[in-house]
């Protein structure tokens, strides 16, 4: 589960890096990654409640 919070800390991070530059820089290829970042994201907190459940259960 730690190796799991590491990964959705990282992937945060990236997708704060990634739309800083598009906003503040205007660099329009920073919106892909940060959009492929949330969808990484979203698959990582999918994971995170299905083992948090599992977890709760023992």
């Amino acid at each position: 589960m730690q190796d799991l919070i590491q990964k959705i800390t990282a992937e945060i991070e990236t997708f704060k890096a990634e739309s800083e530059s598009l906003i503040e820089k205007g660099v329009k290829a920073a919106g892909a990654r940060a959009r492929k970042s949330t969808l990484e994201l979203e698959k990582l907190l999918k994971e995170f409640r299905k083992v948090s459940i599992e977890e709760s259960k023992k």
